[in-house]
């Protein structure tokens, strides 16, 4: 699954070692708002491993599409979601924000229009054939 919106939260990152194998881990949460929504949502999500953390590099206000998958898990009778985040994309453009008085406006192109050349004079028109009724063949 893919989301894409911006970071609005950066978590402490929390750690420890695994009881099972008794290996360190280390995990980050963060919080993403979508953005270009009537009513925008926002997602907790979590990069685990110091190396993913390190390498994904996210950041507060960063706008992204967030890869993740979602899985549930029981402790103690209770269920909690999981939303482990496995890949970020920063090549987003967002569109822009509508405005709350009606449609988004128009912002001219970055480059000016360049002049036209060697534009040549329209032909006039021929004169409608008619056969000879000069106009008198009006159907009313």
């Amino acid at each position: 699954m893919e989301i894409t919106g911006k970071i609005i939260a950066v978590l402490e990152a929390r750690g420890g070692t695994s009881a099972r194998t008794g290996s360190p881990w280390e995990m980050q949460d963060y919080v993403l708002e979508t953005i270009n929504e009537q009513y925008p949502r926002r997602i907790c999500f979590n990069v685990f491993g110091e190396d993913k953390i390190t390498s994904m590099n996210i950041q507060l206000n960063e706008i992204l599409t967030v890869y993740f998958d979602i899985n549930a898990r029981e402790y103690q009778g209770r269920w909690f979601n999981d939303v482990r985040a496995w890949k970020v994309d920063r090549n987003i453009n967002p569109a822009p924000q509508p405005t709350p008085d009606g449609p988004t406006p128009f912002t001219a192109p970055a480059q000016p229009a360049q002049p036209v050349q060697n534009v040549q004079p329209a032909q006039p028109t021929p004169p409608f054939e008619n056969g000879g009724n000069d106009g008198e063949d009006l159907p009313f």
